[in-house]
């Protein structure tokens, strides 16, 4: 089995946004996602909030364009009752970084890939930038 990597939103925004310096990086692990080497795991509100984002900056037929695109290469996890639960009982402040983390943990993830490690200081799973995650990845190849 492909190892899962979980894709934070902010990190879906540097990809399909195009954000400078941060897109080289997330640029190559989804061209290894694309390449069957891993496979990247994201949340069904990050759809919504990159949209949002992205529709901002571009027209909203582009916008959904790109979201289409990105979704061929990664995984969508599901966001249950549980997992609310557990978002609404955890010490994690920021509710949506909670129901990122617990999709995460829920989805069989090995790495939760953010620039905001410090959304996530609770985590029993690794937490890594894109350019971190690239670097180990491809030393252990």
């Amino acid at each position: 089995m492909k190892k899962r990597i979980f894709i934070d939103t902010n990190i879906m925004l540097d990809l399909l946004g195009e954000r400078e310096p941060f897109y080289t990086p997330i640029a190559k692990i989804a061209t290894l996602a694309e390449k069957g080497k891993l496979s990247m795991v994201v949340s069904p509100i990050s759809f919504a909030t990159v949209n949002y984002f992205l529709s901002k900056y571009e027209n909203s037929k582009t916008a959904r364009e790109k979201l289409r695109k990105f979704k061929i290469i990664s995984e969508v996890c599901s966001i249950n009752e549980q997992i609310i639960e557990k978002g609404l009982n955890s010490e994690i402040k920021d509710f949506e970084d909670a129901l990122q983390y617990f999709s995460a943990l829920e989805f069989d993830c090995k790495v939760i890939i953010t620039r905001n490690g410090k959304d996530f200081k609770e985590s029993i799973l690794p937490v890594q930038t894109a350019e971190e995650f690239l670097n180990i990845f491809v030393n252990s190849q």
